[in-house]
Parts: structure tokens; C-alpha cells; sequence
């Protein structure tokens, strides 16, 4: 790297996804975009993450997780005044006609495209 060129920082972006195969597809699919990648299981998990790490980017969230749901951690953060304004991107097989955007920056069904992913990430950062 030449002298006086600052390095480039990728953005971080969380996963919590407690299925294993999409976890792995979108680790894959935002690294392979140029972000960098921590993926967890379950909402304690994140959490811990985003104590002892630092802080993300931004949050792709499943709603439906173990241990704790993905609302619960949506609570958490906004009540941590550190991660409060963390863009939250919900990624759910769930019902989605109850969340708002009040709630969440964007909200995802699956089966999601790693392109909607992508663009949704790239949005929210641009939001923040």
C-alpha cells in the first residue's frame, strides 16, 4: 500500500441465522460482495458478539432464533445506547404484515435472493 493511503474498511455485517445452510449462503454471498462477515446461531450469541466485539455495521436478523428471538435482540440493541442505531435488515419465514419499518430497516421473506440481500445491506448502510 503506498504511503499516506489510508486502508479501505469493509463493512461489517452480523449474521444471526439459526439455520446453518443459509448462515453459510449469506456469509457467503456478503463476502464474496466485499463485507466483512460474523455469523452467530442465536440471539445470545449476537449479543455477546456485539459486547466483546466491535460494533457491526449492520444486522441481518432471522426473528425466529433459539435462546432468544430476533425481536428480543432488536430490543436489546435499541435499548444499548452503543448499538442503538445499528441498521437491522429481518430476513424471516415468518409472518411479515405485523413488522414495520419502525421496528426494523428492512424487512425480508424468505426465500430471499442474495441479491435482495445485498441490495437491502447496501441500502441501509447508505441510510446510516
Amino acid at each position: 500500500m503506498p504511503l499516506g493511503v489510508a486502508p479501505v474498511r469493509k463493512a461489517t455485517i452480523l449474521v444471526v441465522e439459526d439455520d446453518n445452510d443459509l448462515r453459510n449462503l449469506y456469509r457467503t454471498g456478503l463476502t464474496g460482495a466485499g463485507y466483512a462477515v460474523v455469523a452467530v446461531e442465536d440471539g445470545l450469541d449476537a449479543l455477546r458478539r456485539i459486547e466483546l466485539e466491535p460494533l457491526p455495521n449492520a444486522v441481518v436478523l432471522d426473528l425466529a432464533l433459539p435462546r432468544l428471538s430476533g425481536r428480543d435482540v432488536r430490543q436489546e440493541l435499541r435499548a444499548n445506547p452503543a448499538a442503538a442505531g445499528l441498521p437491522i435488515i429481518v430476513v424471516t419465514g415468518g409472518e411479515t404484515s405485523d413488522l414495520t419499518l419502525r421496528e426494523f430497516d428492512c424487512v425480508l421473506r424468505k426465500p430471499v435472493t442474495m441479491e435482495a440481500l445485498l441490495k437491502a445491506v447496501e441500502n441501509c448502510l447508505r441510510w446510516r
